[in-house]
């Protein structure tokens, strides 16, 4: 793949970073897009994806330094090396919904109604930034002889290199436009405020529980090897929502 789209001078265009960037911006035009369609203030949504977005990036950078210690104990420096990959989406899923909870709460909005507003934007956005990491390398799969299995060459990647791997990086943005279009349809029929959010968390949880199986890079594991920290998190995640959807529902009727 293409870990460096190009170089001027000492500075390095790095894929990863510009299909973060382009995440971000078509998430937020979906969500204004979306708040506008619903009646709120697209102003208001605006100024929460930037707290959301500081946030997300914090919040799953450390998960990533966490979970894998020992990769950056001999380099700490490298923490701040982004570029080089290493987000875990759950810390910056749970770094973006303490920051949205507070700014929701200061501005007296409905939690629920604009976490609605933002759930497809976000599996959209998984969509687009899973690219990213497909042209750098890391979240990379496990070795395949299937017919879609993909082989690293670039001496830059973070993939192992000459080896067929699973593409789990496009599984996962496959996923997130999936998801996307299941929630996008579920708008039309949503019943009750929080579904959307919940519908999102659970979907993802499971989906993501899944991708988990064909992973091959390094990424924290607990009981012995036998499940991954997003796997962890993710069983966590979906039993939260299963309860809050059905909490949600039981208080609407």
């Amino acid at each position: 793949m293409h870990p460096i789209l190009f170089h001027i001078g000492p500075f390095a265009l790095h894929s990863y970073g510009v299909f973060v960037a382009m995440a971000f911006l078509s998430a937020m035009g979906l969500a204004l897009r979306e708040a506008g369609r619903v009646g709120e203030d697209p102003e208001k949504i605006l100024d929460l994806f930037f707290y959301v977005l500081v946030a997300a990036i914090a919040g799953s950078r450390i998960l990533y330094v966490v979970v894998n210690w020992p990769t950056f104990e001999q380099d700490p420096v490298e923490i701040v090396r982004i570029w080089h990959g290493g987000l875990v989406f759950y810390g910056g899923f749970i770094g973006a919904f303490i920051a949205a909870w507070w700014y929701i709460r200061s501005k007296k909005l409905s939690f629920l109604k604009t976490a609605d507003i933002l759930a497809p934007s976000i599996a959209f956005g998984q969509f687009v930034g899973r690219i990213g990491c497909f042209c750098a390398g890391c979240c990379y799969g496990k070795p395949s002889n299937l017919p879609w299995a993909v082989v690293f060459t670039d001496p830059e990647s973070l993939a192992p290199r000459g080896i067929p791997l699973h593409p789990t990086q496009l599984y996962s943005s496959l996923n997130g436009l999936l998801i996307f279009a299941l929630l996008v349809g579920l708008r039309r029929i949503k019943s009750f405020d929080g579904q959307l959010f919940w519908s999102y968390v659970l979907l993802y949880a499971v989906t993501r529980s899944i991708i988990e199986i064909f992973r091959g890079d390094p990424r924290g594991m607990f009981f012995g090897g036998a499940i991954s920290t997003s796997q962890l998190l993710g069983s966590i995640m979906a039993a939260v929502a299963i309860v809050m959807l059905i909490v949600l529902k039981r208080r609407k009727q």
